[in-house]
């Protein structure tokens, strides 16, 4: 990326905060570093990152407090946060998205997947999007938000409105996880009453015109496009 990411990265352990520092530092980016709750919310007002790496079990003040804290305050209403976690049982997910977080990253990691993951997760942010006008292209896939097409390998897709909707939705932000209650506020609105069900049928729907790789369901918590 041309302009290099401020990333803070939060963890009372400090062998995580000295590999996760090397690594990033290593690829260009300019990293800060936190070793407990408390600290990370003066440094991220301080630094303004635009993504922050936070533990989730922390003494004191959990991962998840932490980024309570930083969503209560609109300066950082923009800054993505990603819960770095040993724990993959969907409870703790659930709540680190009604938290406010954007992703995770699963421990151990490996350093040649660590750089991936981290530039496709800046790609959520607005000073990092790579967006032609309002056409953009994810893999096989090419979105022309404005007219409302979608290619899949330069052959044009039919889909129907609510469909398009829900792909623009989720290809907004490629890898959050979008909840399903956000997914019916936002493609249906609250006016509308409709089941999970229907959810499911369109994302079928989806899938069977799009490809089935694209759209990863997480189990318990909602859905996220990949490419």
């Amino acid at each position: 990326m041309a302009k290099k990411a401020k990333i803070l990265i939060v963890d009372d352990e400090q062998d995580i905060v000295e590999f996760l520092s090397y690594n990033l530092e290593k690829e260009g980016f300019k990293v800060k570093t936190a070793f407990d709750g408390a600290k990370a919310i003066e440094k991220a007002k301080k630094f303004n990152p635009h993504l922050i790496i936070l533990d989730i079990m922390m003494p004191e003040m959990n991962g998840i407090e932490v980024c309570e804290k930083l969503r209560a305050d609109d300066s950082f209403k923009d800054t993505l946060i990603v819960f770095l976690t040993a724990r993959a049982e969907s409870f703790t997910q659930i709540a680190a998205l009604d938290s406010g977080g954007d992703d995770f990253i699963n421990k151990p990691i490996k350093p040649s997947v660590l750089k991936s993951r981290i530039n496709a997760i800046l790609r959520r942010h607005d000073d990092f999007k790579k967006m032609k006008g309002d056409v953009i292209k994810y893999g096989n896939i090419t979105i022309d938000y404005e007219k409302y097409v979608v290619k899949v390998k330069k052959e044009k897709i039919s889909l129907a409105k609510k469909e398009f909707e829900l792909l623009s939705l989720l290809s907004s932000k490629p890898g959050k996880v979008f909840k399903r209650a956000e997914i019916l506020s936002k493609v249906w609105g609250h006016e509308v009453i409709v089941g999970d069900r229907t959810i499911d049928v369109h994302i079928r729907k989806l899938r069977e015109k799009i490809g089935s790789s694209y759209i990863k369901t997480m189990k318990g918590v909602g859905y996220k496009f990949e490419f």
